[in-house]
C-alpha cells in the first residue's frame, strides 16, 4: 500500500457554510491563499448553491475570483444544478462536485428532490463539466446512519454510488454526515461497496460528533482507503443535518499519519497559519461585540 494519503481541505466550504458567524469575503479568501500555502492538493473553496439554501455561501463567486491559485492545488466548488454550473464554470473552477444521499428522507430535506430525481439533475451538470475538462466528484451522504431514518443498509448505499459511476462521476465521497460510525461500521460501509468501487479508489468524509472519527481514519487506512476529507479546526459541518456539528480536524487528521509513517505533503506551520486567521478574526469580532 502507498504511503501517501491525499487530504481534501473542506474548511472554506463545508466548515464554513454551517459555522455561527460568517466571514467577510475578503478573510475568507485569505483563509483560502494561507491553506494553499500549506500544499493542500485540493481545496473545495465554496458552492453554488441558491443562497437562500445555504446564505453563508453567496460569495462562493467572489472569492473564486480573489484567490491565489497555487500550481498543484485543483479549487472544487459545490455544485447542485445547471444554475450552479453557469456559475461555477464563469468563477473558472477547476473541478465540480455533486451531492447525493443514501436516504430518501435526506435528499428530500437537503435537496427538494428524492434520489433518483436527484440523479436525474446530475446528468447535464455532469456532462458540461466533462465537455469544459473538469472531473466531477460525487458526495454520498448518510452513508451509515441518517438524522431522520436511522441506520442505512449498505445496499441503499452501494446502489446510489453504482448510479453516480454510471451517469459519469469521476470519484466517489462517501460521506458520514452526522459523525457517529464506529470503526466496524466503516468497515462494514466498505466492504458493502467494494463490488461497484474499490477502498483504494474513494475518498471518505467524516464527521467527528462522537469523537470517533480518528479511529474510523486508521480502520479506513488498513483496508486501502489513501483520500480523506478534513476541516482545519474541525469546522463546520453539513446545515442540514442536526447533530453534524463539525468535520474532522485537518491538524489532527496529518498528526496521525505522521505517526502511523504516512505523508500527505502538508506544511503544519502553514496550516496553522491558516487557522490563526480565523481564530483573530473571530476573537476581534469577539472583543467588537
Amino acid at each position: 500500500m502507498s504511503d501517501w494519503v491525499r487530504i481534501t481541505e473542506v474548511g472554506p466550504r463545508d466548515g464554513l457554510q454551517n459555522e455561527a458567524q460568517a466571514l467577510p469575503t475578503t478573510t475568507k479568501i485569505a483563509f483560502v491563499d494561507a491553506l494553499s500555502a500549506a500544499g493542500f492538493p485540493e481545496i473545495e473553496v465554496g458552492s453554488f448553491v441558491s443562497p437562500r439554501a445555504v446564505p453563508k455561501m453567496a460569495d462562493s463567486a467572489e472569492v473564486f475570483n480573489g484567490i491565489v491559485r497555487r500550481s498543484g492545488t485543483i479549487y472544487s466548488a459545490l455544485v447542485p444544478n445547471s444554475i450552479g454550473m453557469d456559475a461555477a464554470l464563469a468563477a473558472r473552477v477547476d473541478k465540480v462536485s455533486v451531492f447525493a444521499a443514501a436516504s430518501e428522507t435526506f435528499s428530500l430535506r437537503n435537496t427538494g428532490g428524492s434520489i433518483g430525481a436527484v440523479l436525474e439533475r446530475f446528468v447535464p451538470v455532469i456532462d458540461r463539466a466533462h465537455a469544459a475538462g473538469l472531473p466531477v466528484r460525487a458526495y454520498v451522504s448518510c452513508v451509515v446512519q441518517c438524522p431522520y431514518e436511522g441506520r442505512i443498509e449498505g445496499d441503499a448505499v452501494r446502489r446510489v454510488v453504482e448510479s453516480l459511476l454510471k451517469i459519469g462521476a469521476d470519484e466517489i465521497d462517501l460521506g458520514e454526515t452526522i459523525g457517529v460510525a464506529s470503526p466496524s461500521d466503516i468497515e462494514q460501509l466498505l466492504n458493502d461497496v467494494k463490488s461497484v468501487v474499490s477502498p483504494a479508489q474513494l475518498t471518505l468524509h467524516l464527521h467527528d460528533t462522537a469523537g470517533k472519527a480518528l479511529e474510523c481514519v486508521e480502520r479506513a487506512l488498513t483496508l486501502g482507503v489513501r483520500s480523506f476529507d478534513s476541516a482545519a479546526g474541525g469546522l463546520g459541518g453539513c446545515p442540514f443535518a442536526p447533530g453534524a456539528p463539525g468535520n474532522v480536524a485537518t491538524e489532527a487528521l496529518i498528526a496521525l499519519l505522521e505517526r502511523l509513517g504516512y505523508r500527505t505533503g502538508i506544511d503544519a506551520t502553514a496550516l496553522d497559519k491558516a487557522m490563526a486567521l480565523l481564530r483573530v478574526h473571530w476573537t476581534d469580532s469577539s472583543t467588537d461585540i
